[in-house]
């Protein structure tokens, strides 16, 4: 759990795993019959520590919670192979001959991935001869790719009645990477039960139970939460409005809470120390006086803390603590779910139009869960991920009720306006999502919201329901998909596959950064294993250019400012390959005990073996999420490029995706026309031409540089494709997420579009095509 978040906010004390058995034990259901008791009491603790251990984790950390639990029990019981297991995390390694794609229905772009995966496969005991079933009789397979729901999809047999079920799981892997979440609850609901992939809901109450006066309650923050309110409120249903203190911990703070916390231990009261993360110094002394609690305190007494994760947060607190998180839930349904977790009965009769308040206080919070769910698409759901927050919605809530107490009509235009451009539009700085959340808010608060069954979405799962208690609205709620489809958003089903995808590939990557290092059951050692591997990439490394050389052939000139680029390019790429080739003679030095391991090469050595990109060359190489292997085919297929260019002169089309540095071959298209022509760079940028009569394969026709600007490959597009009979661009085919662009002259001229770089989840670089200007979005 530590290593899930990479500080020590998750730690755990053993006392408190002992206590949570002990109460397993008291409270288990009984039984005269040893077997079942036995049965009681592993089927108790086992989701009293689920529930438990939930309430302190992280959304994205609460599925592989889930299946490392499974996996752990059934490890302990030699349920499941640890090859295959292994297999699963890491995906396929080494090189691979990637052979004629065999479907029709499986695109050029995704069918080396699909191999790859496949052909990884064939290596384990149980997939052998599943390799050549997938290339002789392919499409007995296209009903798994094609299905909305593929992790339901039989496979073909022998398959479907020789693989067991999480064997099935890694089948889906190669074919429909989106869809392994889904089959993954789907696993762990079989062999645990329903509920381990449901997050339990929040509730302080229980939490509360759990502290003392010498234990406090610890709120793990995370960007956009904020448990004020609820803790206020809590207080307030508790009689401790009255005798709760705030203060939000920072420079000079200290003192008044440490002043705070002695009266209250006294005296009884509840302390809240808002933000200790920003308090680094106070730390100590807060852990001084949380050692100083006994149970002679006022047993009215309580301490409140909220942090977000750092590792100078006191150890033995977190320990000790009741730690919380509170944050967005993932999914509309969870979202749901904890907004009305937070509204009784009391509240929704509260309104002089109480059906109207309930039907658009609905709308509301699928509003608010739409919107919170809509980031985990990336740029496609919103331009910039905003932490919308709790507070947002309760806003909304009590100017609903205003206005309907206040007003004989309902006052639509104005509740739009406060929630989209007021309550929420208030974070929202891009032009683009400012129309998107003024234009997303009009279809939940309107007047036809108020009709039962009114539809939300195209497929009428989403709808208005009748008009009933908190209970019959939870009830409706828990019967909503757990994992919603794209439609619910609005958007196109190839959105849901993309985000998927990146889902799972951080799912199997945190999985696999905290699994131990061990043997492997071929009898094999981790330090044989790793030495294989270090040799492989050893002789594959490339030597380094010589600058010098690169320097006299392509000089420093006026008119072709590509030589400047090329330099440019080749000292980006020997940085990377002297780092390569220092780093991997010295993993293999430390392997053998020749030099000591330290930390840096350990975590070259963990990478080499979980086949991830060393974060040394990382920081060093190109933009890439790619793994190992296939990171260093393409690294190979770089140098390439460039060692062509050296060898055989400035090219006629460009590899534009193969630069380090795009950005600079761009602006030196643009420089060589400004002083050919003399004219200011600054007043150019480009037209584009699109050359869609000859094939990518077919580009070796051409023999000659345009008089102007530049031929370029190697871009793709997302969310369209380019139709070469009607010359235009077209929408997605169904599960086609990337197409490429044709062939494509750059002629400077007076127009500008934006050339994307990377579409990595944290780093968005895209450049004016005119030159002038980098753009830098983070997320």
């Amino acid at each position: 759990l530590r290593s899930l978040v990479g500080s020590d906010v998750y730690k755990r004390q053993l006392q408190s795993f002992i206590n949570l058995f002990v109460m397993g034990v008291e409270n288990s259901p009984a039984s005269n019959i040893l077997e079942q008791r036995l049965k009681n009491l592993n089927n108790f603790f086992t989701y009293a520590l689920y529930e438990n251990t939930c309430r302190s984790l992280f959304e994205k950390h609460k599925l592989n919670f889930s299946l490392l639990l499974t996996v752990k029990i059934l490890q302990g019981g030699n349920l499941i192979d640890q090859s295959e297991w292994r297999y699963f995390l890491t995906g396929p390694t080494g090189d691979v001959t990637i052979p004629p794609n065999p479907t029709r229905w499986v695109s050029e772009n995704a069918w080396p991935d699909m191999y790859n995966q496949i052909h990884g496969m064939d290596h384990l005991e149980v997939f052998k001869g599943f390799e050549k079933h997938f290339m002789e009789k392919p499409d007995e397979f296209k009903n798994i790719f094609d299905s909305p729901d593929a992790h339901k999809e039989p496979l073909p047999e022998p398959w479907n009645t020789k693989f067991n079920e999480f064997q099935k799981i890694i089948a889906l892997k190669c074919i429909r990477a989106d869809k392994v979440i889904p089959a993954v609850q789907d696993w762990i609901s079989l062999k645990m039960g329903h509920e381990f992939i449901v997050s339990p809901q929040f509730d302080l109450t229980k939490c509360f139970k759990d502290s003392s006066v010498t234990i406090p309650l610890i709120f793990i923050l995370s960007p956009g939460s904020d448990p004020v309110s609820d803790i206020l409120k809590f207080a307030e249903d508790m009689g401790m409005g009255k005798k709760t203190e705030s203060i939000s911990l920072g420079q000079g703070q200290g003192e008044k809470a440490a002043k705070l916390i002695r009266e209250a231990a006294n005296k009884g009261g509840w302390v809240l120390l808002q933000n200790c993360h920003l308090a680094q110094t106070w730390m100590l002394d807060l852990e001084k006086l949380c050692e100083e609690f006994n149970e002679g305190n006022h047993k009215d007494f309580r301490l409140w803390l909220t942090s977000m994760p750092t590792p100078y947060f006191p150890i033995s607190v977190l320990q000790n603590g009741v730690k919380m998180s509170l944050e967005p839930p993932q999914g509309l349904r969870s979202n749901l779910l904890r907004s009305y977790a937070n509204i009784d009965d009391r509240d929704l009769e509260d309104c002089k139009k109480s059906d109207a308040y309930r039907k658009l206080l609905f709308g509301f919070c699928l509003f608010h869960a739409i919107i919170q769910d809509r980031r985990k698409f990336g740029p496609i759901g919103w331009n910039i991920p905003y932490e919308f927050t709790n507070e947002d919605l309760y806003v909304c809530k009590k100017q609903l009720k205003l206005l309907l107490d206040e007003y004989e009509d309902i006052p639509y235009k104005v509740l739009n306006y406060l929630g989209s451009e007021i309550n929420y539009g208030g974070r929202v700085t891009d032009d683009k999502d400012v129309r998107l959340i003024t234009t997303l808010i009009k279809t939940y608060i309107c007047s036809d919201a108020l009709n039962d069954n009114y539809k939300y979405s195209e497929s009428g799962i989403y709808f208005s329901p009748v008009v009933g208690s908190q209970v019959d609205y939870i009830n409706y709620i828990q019967q909503l998909p757990l994992n919603p489809a794209p439609e619910a958003f609005g958007l196109h089903d190839n959105a849901q596959i993309s985000t998927a995808q990146n889902e799972t590939r951080v799912l199997l990557e945190t999985l696999l950064s905290i699994q131990p290092r061990s043997k492997t059951g071929s009898g094999k050692s981790r330090e044989d294993i790793l030495i294989e591997i270090a040799d492989n990439l050893e002789q594959k490394t490339p030597q380094l250019f010589d600058i010098d050389e690169v320097y006299k052939q392509y000089p420093t000139s006026y008119e072709e400012s590509m030589n400047t680029v090329l330099v440019q390019e080749v000292i980006r790429y020997n940085k990377l390959i002297e780092v390569m080739i220092t780093s991997l003679a010295n993993v293999k030095k430390a392997l053998k005990g020749l030099v000591v391991m330290s930390e840096e090469l350990s975590h070259l050595a963990n990478s080499l073996y979980d086949n991830q990109v060393p974060k040394m060359w990382a920081d060093k190489g190109f933009l890439c999420l790619k793994p190992l292997s296939s990171w260093m085919n393409d690294f190979l297929e770089r140098i390439q490029f460039m060692s062509d260019w050296i060898k055989n002169g400035t090219p006629v089309f460009f590899w534009v995706s193969r630069f380090f540095f795009p950005q600079a071959f761009i602006t030196g298209t643009l420089q060589n026309y400004a002083r050919k022509y003399k004219i200011a760079i600054d007043t150019l940028s480009f037209r584009f031409d699109i050359i869609d009569n000859l094939s990518l394969h077919d580009i070796q026709e051409l023999k000659q540089k345009p008089a102007d600007g530049c031929y370029i490959y190697g871009m793709y597009l997302e969310g369209a494709r380019w139709d070469s009979n009607l010359h235009t661009l077209a929408p997605s085919r169904p599960k086609e997420l990337y197409t490429d662009v044709p062939l494509l002259h750059l002629v400077p001229e007076v127009n500008s579009c934006l050339l994307y770089t990377s579409d990595a989840a944290d780093d968005l670089l895209c450049v004016d095509l005119g030159g002038r200007r980098i753009i830098k979005k983070k997320k």
